[in-house]
């Protein structure tokens, strides 16, 4: 079984932002979506039920990390831009590495978003497709993504998963999405979390790519983490 983390405890920016949340409200139960199984991310808040539903692409690594994974009522694989949703049937909307994967990301996110609650939350993680390691990732032949992918990561990782990294993997394509749709990006943060950045060699590899396009693809990161909420009021666009 995988380890459950409290969010809460980690005292990260999604514990903290999701503490906010239910601050000063009867909340009992957040009705999360995680869309993006393949990590094991599960949420937990002190005295509040978390009701966590999956959805995802059918993909048999994602099949693989879904058999690990306690923390999910009911799940849901396919295309994601007509998988079955409750229309705001969610308080959160739980993103990880799920945007740079698939085709039609924004259709996907636009889906997504229709079933989310008004004032709900997105907690997002996505590779930014403008680093390094984005670069590296997106130009790797699949021929050569398997082998690689069990000399970098760690053992159990799920992967290697597709590659598209679409112009909405970015900051500037989230910021452009966002403002297009009335969405307020509340937290924009850049991290280092990519699988291969633990050992030398992937590190080297970065910097080799951050060095060779003079710092267009920087090594400084490789994530991008946002916290974006939707609107309550009815004058925002209807999502």
């Amino acid at each position: 079984m995988a380890e459950v983390r409290s969010v809460a405890q980690r005292g990260d920016l999604f514990g903290e932002r999701l503490r906010e949340h239910c601050a000063g409200q009867p909340i009992r139960r957040l009705d999360v979506l995680v869309a993006g199984c393949a990590h094991d991310e599960a949420l937990v808040l002190d005295h509040i039920e978390i009701r966590a539903t999956g959805a995802d692409e059918d993909h048999p690594e994602i099949r693989r990390a879904l058999s690990e994974r306690a923390d999910l009522v009911a799940y849901s694989l396919g295309d994601l831009r007509s998988v079955p949703l409750p229309p705001r049937g969610f308080d959160v909307i739980q993103l990880s590495f799920l945007l740079e994967r698939v085709r039609h990301a924004e259709l996907v996110f636009d889906r997504l978003l229709q079933s989310l609650r008004p004032g709900g939350l997105v907690l997002l993680r996505v590779r930014d497709r403008r680093s390094a390691y984005g670069l590296l990732d997106r130009i790797t032949p699949w021929w050569l993504r398997r082998p690689l992918w069990r000399v970098l990561v760690r053992p159990g990782t799920p992967g290697p998963l597709p590659a598209v990294y679409e112009p909405l993997a970015s900051s500037d394509g989230l910021h452009e999405f966002c403002l297009s749709r009335g969405l307020m990006i509340t937290d924009d943060e850049r991290n280092t979390s990519g699988p291969a950045r633990g050992r030398a060699i992937g590190a080297a590899a970065v910097a080799v790519a951050s060095k060779l396009t003079s710092g267009r693809f920087p090594a400084s990161h490789d994530e991008i983490t946002m916290v974006i909420r939707k609107p309550q009021h009815h004058f925002a666009r209807l999502i």
